[in-house]
């Protein structure tokens, strides 16, 4: 029997091989390499974070959350460098979404009797 780590290693590699990763890669250090992008990026990063832990533990989101959520989703949608990230990782994801969808495929089909 062969060994699953071995095939997700190298899965692993041939996703970052990947043209939808490079591109993502490419996009990234373009934001990195301008401190305004950079910085409203980190800034929407830490937001997103921020949120999300506080949804997790059951904690509501005030108005005054949500409005800054939006006025940095706005920000972060008209700069073009963090617009061209984030389009790229949309692809990637997408990619690694189909690659999750074969993997899952033998209990799938174990579950409903293929």
């Amino acid at each position: 029997m062969s060994n699953l780590n071995d095939y997700a290693y190298l899965l692993e590699k041939e996703i970052r091989a990947s043209g939808e990763y490079g591109a993502l890669k490419q996009a990234y250090e373009q934001v990195l390499q301008n401190s305004q992008a950079k910085t409203l990026f980190d800034d929407f990063r830490n937001l997103q974070l921020r949120l999300q832990e506080k949804q997790m533990s059951g904690q509501p989101v005030t108005e005054k959350e949500a409005g800054q959520a939006q006025a940095i989703a706005a920000a972060v949608q008209a700069n073009p460098l963090i617009a061209r990230l984030m389009n790229a990782e949309q692809r990637l994801s997408a990619v690694l979404d189909e690659v999750n969808k074969i993997l899952m495929k033998p209990l799938e089909d174990l579950y409903t009797g293929k």
